[in-house]
């Protein structure tokens, strides 16, 4: 009998070589960008998330180039960038579609609905959660709350509201994506691509005619309580005062 290398069947693998550089001509822009960006913060690494959406304004993802990237510009080292990186959702890690669309599948949304969208628009494209569709427009994901409970169940697309949908509406307007038609989201800025929407939460501004002013604030079913409050609405008390008949007998 022989014994077995100790190592069998597993591959150590060789070292990952360092990330490539960006072409010349792209690194040249993006330090533009990202001087303009770091004189913003008193601190320069303060600047890292913005500097990662900008990476990905260019790529769609952030790449081991855009880690590099942002390493050098602000003194860091990559596994300092790369812990960041990995943490936020907003970051993705691969390739991914012009349009991110996002089910949230979160207690509420999902029960009012969210679970059947995600489960439909999964079958309907012909991928999984993180899924990107073949000509590269859609990637697929649930994602937690979107602080828009009010609207249950929402959809998020480049993370414009979609509000109140049906497994129904949201497979329309995939359909209207893939197809190339405009889509408008229920309230907020007029829908763009996955790259121009990192760019503009690397705080660069919103050029498009109209876009700013499109942008708009909270819906109705947000501030109900708020104008409540401030006695600006009538409305009917949910809870009863304690001691007040809740019957018509009174009991």
């Amino acid at each position: 009998m022989t014994a077995s290398p100790s190592n069998q069947g597993v591959s150590l693998g060789m070292p990952q070589l360092p990330a490539p550089d960006f072409p010349a001509e792209v690194r040249e822009r993006l330090e533009a960008d990202a001087r303009e960006v770091i004189a913003r913060y008193p601190d320069s690494r303060s600047a890292l998330l913005p500097l990662l959406h900008l990476t990905q304004s260019e790529e769609g993802h952030v790449s081991r180039t855009g880690i590099r990237f942002c390493a050098e510009v602000l003194g860091l080292t990559t596994a300092e960038v790369t812990a960041v990186a990995t943490f936020y959702t907003m970051y993705r890690r691969g390739p991914s579609g012009d349009y991110q669309v996002g089910v949230c599948t979160n207690t509420l949304c999902a029960v009012m609905g969210g679970d059947a969208i995600f489960e439909e628009l999964k079958e309907h494209l012909g991928v999984g959660n993180n899924g990107t569709t073949p000509d590269g427009k859609i990637t697929l994901e649930h994602i937690e709350c979107n602080a828009a409970c009010d609207y249950a169940p929402v959809v998020m697309v480049n993370w414009e509201f979609f509000d109140n949908q049906t497994p129904q509406s949201a497979k329309a307007m995939v359909d209207d994506l893939l197809a190339g038609r405009e889509v408008s989201p229920t309230r907020g800025a007029p829908l763009c691509t996955y790259k121009e929407t990192a760019r503009i939460l690397a705080g660069f501004p919103d050029e498009r005619e109209g876009a700013v002013e499109a942008t708009g604030g909270a819906g109705p079913a947000s501030l109900i309580g708020l104008r409540i409050a401030r006695g600006e609405s009538a409305h009917t008390p949910i809870v009863h005062p304690r001691g007040e008949a809740t019957t018509e007998g009174g009991e």
